[in-house]
């Protein structure tokens, strides 16, 4: 059995969903401990439950020390059986994230698979709906699978309430180069908020138009969702270039003012932006695991953050990959799978 100290690292919940997906594909067990040691509430989080039960939903896992604010816990593959599955979070915990830990399993089994999930769709805490739909599906989907999201209701933090729509059609998951990004296609801004002042989006986006004074006044856009979505704002700003798109997002949230959080979610995209990298920071950190499985292939990533880190060390463990993360000359970092 795999033994895992969830304080090393990053020391977050995507220990335990990277460690899930990978005993599914691997048959090998695994004791995690520490689990999110390193957080300000430590332990299993209700989106991490979720995600735990979905994977043994989808495979007959056995899973022991499973519960809400539980530091350990043991897990007990099964083998992953594609259907229609339906996961509710219960709170505005991450949708995506449950979808993290039982994507790869259902896109390496023997048939198709739909999934309905419920829960938070544009939280703090995780990459937005629109993240994973226009920036991590479309890669995975150059690998070999045909995987399609759909937001049918936003779910903000704290209230959740929101539903996205997965369909998988499974395919051996093959090795590709995702070194350079191409040439830029267009940018976007978009504010989007529910029950709450027009004004706060507004004055999201009129601060990313002055951070990002290169990209034209027609590129930002402010959009009203339906009261009952809400509360809830959301910045996103887009890049999208031939080979990849880059959604970095500011949530809103009580006491820190709009325009800060414009300027953060600018900086990122500035930087990026600035690189000739094809993967920022959250995209680095999703393809480890594809990438990996796949047995080969490459990307380029900006400085490489500590979940990045994390999830190679975590997919090692599991797959005895060598997995090489090199500096380039110019500041950039390459990940090889060997």
């Amino acid at each position: 059995m795999i033994t895992i100290d969830g304080s090393e690292g990053e020391g977050g919940g995507q220990m335990v969903r990277n460690s899930c997906a990978l005993s599914l594909l691997t048959g090998e067990p695994f004791r995690i401990s520490n689990i999110r040691a390193k957080r300000s509430k430590p332990g299993l989080m209700r989106q991490h439950v979720t995600a735990v039960e979905a994977a043994c939903v989808i495979s007959g896992s056995e899973c022991t020390g499973l519960a809400v604010g539980g530091s350990e816990l043991e897990f007990r593959p099964g083998r992953a059986v594609p259907g229609e599955y339906l996961f509710a979070v219960g709170t505005a915990g991450s949708t995506g994230l449950v979808l993290q830990t039982v994507l790869m399993p259902l896109i390496l089994a023997d048939s198709p698979s739909r999934l309905v999930l419920e829960g938070g769709t544009h939280n703090m805490l995780a990459p937005p709906f629109d993240f994973i739909e226009r920036t991590f599906l479309p890669v995975i989907n150059r690998m070999g699978p045909t995987v399609s999201a759909r937001l049918v209701r936003h779910g903000f933090y704290p209230r959740g309430g929101g539903r996205i729509e997965v369909d998988i059609v499974p395919a051996p998951l093959v090795p590709i180069d995702c070194t350079t990004r191409g040439e830029q296609l267009g940018v976007a801004g978009h504010a989007v908020y529910t029950g709450l002042p027009s004004e706060i989006a507004e004055r999201m986006l009129a601060r990313a138009r002055r951070d990002l004074a290169a990209w034209s006044d027609d590129a930002f856009v402010v959009r009203e969702l339906p009261a009952e979505q809400g509360p809830g704002v959301i910045l996103m700003l887009e890049a999208r270039y031939a080979n990849v798109t880059e959604v970095v997002s500011g949530f809103g949230q009580l006491g820190v003012p709009a325009e800060s959080l414009a300027k953060t979610a600018a900086a990122r995209m500035a930087g990026y932006i600035a690189t000739s990298a094809f993967a920022g920071p959250y995209l680095a950190d999703q393809l480890v695991l594809p990438f990996v499985l796949a047995s080969g292939g490459a990307f380029t990533t900006v400085k490489p953050s500590q979940h990045t880190r994390t999830a190679i060390d975590i997919a090692r463990r599991f797959t005895g990959r060598r997995i090489e993360l090199t500096r380039q000359g110019d500041g950039e970092h390459l990940l090889s799978i060997g």
